[in-house]
């Protein structure tokens, strides 16, 4: 009887060659056995494995290595961390190779484009009324010579200084540097020069609202801060021309608060005062007193000196803000 052949439990494998063709099968006699393929071709062990799951085994490699470059390029682009005694060196260095500027520095180019030289002027032979009260440093500064400073027929009544507080040219000065002027003369910081007329006075705080018939362009008006919350030992900037040099600045503090002021010839007493020691002369009446942010807090007005000098010896006044404001039309703060 004819026997049934046997197969070998693996899969079948095409032949890749004659010889492993000839060595898969042995033949016996007529109709032989047929014989298994040999062990090392079987898949039933790991690679039998691997390659019934080829795809799987790729994607799991590639998802692998993938890993493995994102943490080693994750580790060569991380900085340690610094000490706290790290980033101070760090800090310090920066500060010796590049200094920040001081407050003062700020403070000034903040306001400077706001203040003005202002001139009053007289016709040559009018006596005037001698500028009035002039509590402050003595801003009179007659000229001998008619054509001098002022112009043609026109000599130097006073010289002293003011802040924009609007950008249409509206200014805030001491009264006592115009009072009694024929004429008045403002210089802005670019340099252009405009006649200015008093639109407004407040004569209880020794104020005038002027407006320059003409402005530069792009005009910048001052920042103005409330004095509520000025306290003694705020440092503090007066800007302004003393002795017609400038604009010039110095620096000090809030001396005290709600002074009161008596004029040299005892006919007015102004109050609510702001006390401070940065140098004032002859010709900073009506500049900005200015804070470390730039913003005026105050008008200088006057100086206290008890000598007929007229220099200044550490007691400085200044108007209020807010007063300063109301003198103008414009709201409180």
């Amino acid at each position: 009887m004819k026997k049934a052949p046997l197969y070998s439990r693996s899969p079948r494998r095409q032949p890749t060659s004659s010889v492993t063709a000839a060595s898969a099968v042995t033949a016996s006699g007529d109709g032989g056995e047929v014989v298994a393929a040999p062990a090392h071709l079987s898949r039933k062990g790991w690679r039998g494995r691997i390659a019934r799951h080829e795809r799987w085994v790729w994607g799991v490699a590639m998802l692998t290595m993938l890993g493995l470059v994102f943490f080693i390029a994750r580790g060569q682009t991380t900085q340690p961390a610094f000490t706290a005694k790290q980033i101070d060196a760090l800090v310090r260095q920066s500060l010796e190779e590049k200094p920040l500027p001081s407050h003062s520095v700020k403070a000034y180019e903040a306001v400077r484009g706001s203040v003005v030289r202002v001139l009053g002027l007289m016709t040559e032979g009018d006596e005037g009324d001698d500028n009035g009260p002039a509590p402050a440093a003595g801003d009179k500064q007659k000229s001998a010579s008619a054509a001098g400073k002022g112009g043609e027929g026109h000599v130097e009544r006073g010289i002293g200084t003011g802040v924009v507080i609007i950008d249409n040219g509206t200014i805030l000065t001491n009264l006592h540097v115009v009072q009694g002027a024929r004429r008045i003369k403002v210089t802005f910081a670019d340099g252009h020069v405009s006649d200015a007329q008093v639109i407004n006075v407040q004569p209880a705080n020794d104020l005038a609202v002027l407006r320059a018939k003409s402005i530069p362009d792009d005009l910048q008006a001052a920042t103005m801060r409330s004095t509520a919350d000025l306290l003694p030992g705020d440092e503090v900037l007066a800007v302004g021309f003393p002795f017609g040099i400038g604009p010039s600045a110095s620096a000090g503090v809030v001396s005290g608060l709600r002074r009161e002021f008596n004029s040299p010839d005892g006919q007015q007493i102004i109050t609510n005062l702001i006390q401070f020691d940065a140098a004032a002369n002859p010709g900073n009446s009506g500049g900005p007193l200015v804070t470390n942010d730039g913003a005026v807090v105050g008008i200088v007005t006057a100086i206290l000196n008890p000598s007929r000098q007229r220099t200044f010896i550490g007691i400085g006044f200044a108007v209020p803000i807010e007063n300063a404001a109301a003198g103008a039309g414009m709201p409180p703060f």
